[in-house]
């Protein structure tokens, strides 16, 4: 009996139309200009501002020199997952990369993070101009996935190699499962996208669950002789917010039972770097020589990578699979118009997730008497006399961004909208994909979800009896039946 293919692999051309979407999201969020901040407000009440000092920077070599250990980790990774198909090396230069990028750097720069950077630098956002070496560390994984697959997710990324070491007792997650959570880290993307072109929030920084347990160990700080009797060391202001530490906490917990939860459902970069991959060039294989079928390398993967043989079907279930794929791809544009219908409703409430539009509806309260006091931000606006109705026209400027930036056929479109049509493409793209059926021999990793950890390989017979030089008894090994 024929089985579906479980996941996007192969499917190369439905998944071209994501990436265009996405640029297409960027596109037309590019008007959005992040406000500029408020002045300082006068006092009159004789207060005297305190003398404020800008510490100085890191030096520019600095800066390549992390992007210099970034590209030799890659490079490593790549040959260890590759070629020297070792285990044990993918782990230590794992440790290396999470001790330096990780708990040193204190995940920052971060390819992950850059996302949000490179969409603010392609449409000016507030006038940014991205970094070199913030756009290195966006464009190097993504460069290596296409040639040598998720080896930055496998040894290099600080948040891949954590949740790694805490994966003692992985459970298999069902399938049907694994598909559906696996849309999330696409819905992140695109939120991320468009929040961080309008100016609005840079939502993965604000909510990265690692970066707190990086910063709880100041390596930097140590090593560069920052350790004073101070609260420079304090843990509590290192680790940040108490919502973040409690989502740290949830990730560290869950992450003992499901391998790599962050990398599997919610990093928007994996899910750049899994659709790259579909096309890279070397791939990471399971065995060196033929497939004996044991399943140990099924039992052995974290993150359900690694996808079954497929029987022949018969030629009636051949027919009932062309007429699924015929009805997904009818299906999708329907998903991506009421996706679009769906974002605009969500417009105004993603609009205030940008600080002016915030700004205003609280001012609006506070004039009202809805609300009882001020907070900092409206007294700073208060102070510097501009009038709430200026306000409330700049917040309506930024929420039309949302809701209706364009017009098509009389119907406003704006960033919400499009937010929407892209969820909706996503999640058609991978009914299409599941409908598409790919025959295949052996056990084999699926490019896009294998990330390259080694561990398939370890424990595969045949990759033992290469290494030792011993004749494989595959007596021992009975095929499935």
């Amino acid at each position: 009996m024929s089985l579906r293919s479980a996941t996007f692999a192969r499917a190369a051309m439905p998944a071209l139309p994501a990436a265009i979407a996405l640029l297409t999201l960027l596109a037309v969020a590019a008007p959005a200009w992040s406000q500029s901040r408020f002045p300082p407000p006068e006092f009159e009440s004789g207060y005297t501002q305190p003398t404020t000092t800008t510490p100085p920077g890191r030096a520019n070599w600095a800066d390549y020199c992390d992007l210099a250990v970034l590209a030799g980790a890659l490079a490593l990774a790549s040959v260890a997952a590759v070629w020297v198909r070792r285990r044990w090396l993918i782990v230590a230069i794992g440790v290396a990369a999470l001790a330096y990028l990780g708990f040193y750097r204190q995940g920052c720069i971060c390819p992950i993070g850059a996302i949000q950077n490179v969409a603010m630098a392609v449409f000016g956002t507030g006038g940014y101009v991205i970094p070199l070496t913030v756009a290195g560390f966006f464009l190097l994984p993504l460069a290596t996935a296409l040639f040598f697959g998720r080896s930055f997710c496998a040894a290099v990324c600080p948040l891949g190699v954590t949740q790694d070491l805490l994966a003692l007792k992985p459970i298999r997650v069902p399938m049907w499962l694994e598909h559906a959570l696996g849309l999330l880290a696409w819905v992140y993307l695109g939120a991320a996208v468009l929040l961080a072109a309008t100016g609005s929030a840079m939502i993965i920084c604000r909510y990265d669950p690692f970066v707190s347990i990086f910063r709880l160990v100041p390596l930097g700080k140590i090593f560069e002789g920052w350790a004073r009797a101070d609260d420079s060391l304090n843990p509590a202001a290192l680790s940040g917010r108490l919502d973040v530490l409690i989502l740290t906490a949830s990730f560290l917990l869950v992450g003992v039972f499901i391998a790599r939860p962050y990398c599997r459902y919610f990093c928007p970069y994996g899910a750049l770097l899994g659709l790259l991959s579909r096309f890279s060039v070397k791939r990471v294989r399971i065995t060196p020589g033929e497939c004996i079928q044991c399943r140990l390398c099924e039992d052995s993967c974290p993150v359900n990578a690694i996808r079954a043989p497929t029987p022949d079907a018969p030629a009636r279930q051949l027919l009932a699979g062309k007429g699924s794929l015929a009805a997904t791809l009818v299906l999708l544009p329907v998903l991506i118009v009421a996706g679009g219908a769906l974002g605009g409703m969500l417009g105004s409430t993603m609009a205030r997730l940008h600080p002016t539009v915030a700004l205003a509806d609280r001012v609006r309260m506070e004039n009202a008497g809805a609300v009882e006091g001020t907070t900092d931000a409206s007294e700073a606006f208060r102070a510097t006399g501009k009038s709430a109705q200026s306000l409330y026209a700049e917040a309506g400027l930024v929420e039309f961004r949302f809701t209706g930036i364009i017009r098509l056929a009389g119907v406003g479109l704006g960033g919400a909208h499009l937010f929407g049509a892209f969820v909706g493409m996503v999640v058609g793209l991978k009914l299409v994909g599941l409908s598409i059926r790919r025959r295949r021999g052996d056990y084999e990793p699926d490019d896009a979800s294998c990330i390259a950890c080694g561990r398939c390989f370890a424990t595969c017979p045949v990759e033992q009896a290469k290494r030792t030089g011993t004749p494989l008894d595959i007596t021992q090994y009975p095929h499935p039946t």
